[in-house]
């Protein structure tokens, strides 16, 4: 199992690793000129200029990534002279479209998009675990053909529908909660639930559904497995059956799911954030395409590319640990 763990995490810090050669090469090897694209319309040679040396892109492309990778690891400098500033550890560039730096844009988006995405997985897991399992005891019978219209509904809707449909239906057409706009959780616990609300449904019915499919067929064909079949017949009676090894066997897959799920969740639902107005990662990155600011871009794409890698990589491991025989391989 050590050897296991000690490979898999090998492997994840190259692919990092990885990432940020592409990454880098994606934004800053390209044939356009980035530092045209620091500033708008009323940009003059000058200028352009002047930024291409404060962000040092007037170096070769081998010094650039050493920069971008030191500043990562170690923080790095911007400009020369008296315009020189300083970008702490993990630096992820800068922008000057918001003047801000590109880390400091994403700490403070990302509280939102991790309300967001945890809300909606805890939501999408109970819901798609529970309608697929009792689906699957209840074959034939109308609580599966409840789940399996469920099913049908969950995995048809867009999720830019279901947001616009429950804001129509719930705060317009029946007020029952407030007009869409994000608080923080320390200022109004209450409001924050009822605004969350809406949103965590719209991203967890198409996920719920998936996972209630995934689930209630797991199930069905654990079930006509040899060896329930010879707990069944030692007299164990069927609720233990269940327990012990139906749904364990069953379910032990879906842990792989959820992880890549919600780290891909964590990159930014861009959709629910900007139906319900969340200013989280989804917003941060959509704006960035809008704006062509690169640094920005490249920093989220980094983070999303990161969360999958681990997310990955920890799933690995704990699928090991629910089934030891993947640790041997």
């Amino acid at each position: 199992m050590i050897r296991f763990i000690t490979r898999r995490l090998a492997v994840m810090v190259g692919l990092l690793f990885s990432v940020t050669i592409i990454t880098f090469l994606l934004f800053n090897a390209l044939p356009s000129d980035p530092a045209a694209l620091t500033c708008g319309k009323s940009c003059t040679p000058e200028i352009i200029e002047k930024n291409r040396v404060r962000l040092g892109y007037d170096k070769p492309i081998a010094e650039q990534y050493a920069l971008f990778l030191k500043g990562i690891v170690a923080g790095r400098e911007y400009g020369s002279g008296s315009a020189t500033f300083e970008c702490e550890a993990p630096c992820l560039g800068y922008s000057f479209r918001k003047g801000e730096e590109v880390t400091t844009l994403i700490v403070r988006a990302l509280p939102a998009t991790i309300a967001l995405t945890s809300g909606a997985f805890v939501l999408w897991i109970v819901v798609g675990l529970g309608v697929g399992i009792i689906s699957a005891l209840k074959k034939g019978k109308w609580q599966d053909r409840l789940g399996i219209s469920f099913v049908l509904v969950g995995t048809s809707l867009p999720t830019f529908f279901t947001g616009l449909l429950l804001v129509f239906a719930f705060v317009f057409w029946v007020p029952i909660f407030p007009t869409p706009r994000y608080i923080e959780l320390g200022e109004d616990p209450l409001f924050w639930f009822l605004t969350m609300l809406l949103p965590w449904v719209t991203l967890a019915l198409l996920y719920s559904a998936i996972y209630a499919r995934l689930s209630r067929d797991g199930i069905l064909e654990t079930m006509n497995e040899d060896y329930i079949r010879t707990a069944r017949a030692k007299g164990l009676g069927e609720g233990v059956v269940v327990r012990r090894h139906v749904l364990r066997s069953a379910l032990t897959p879906i842990v792989t799911i959820a992880g890549i799920d919600l780290a891909g969740l964590l990159g930014g639902a861009i959709v629910t954030e900007a139906v319900f107005s969340i200013p989280g990662l989804g917003r941060l990155t959509f704006s960035a395409v809008h704006e062509s600011d690169l640094p920005v871009l490249a920093g989220t794409i980094m983070l999303t590319s990161s969360f999958i890698i681990v997310a990955n990589t920890l799933v690995d491991i704990a699928y090991a640990r629910l089934d030891p025989r993947v640790g041997v391989q």
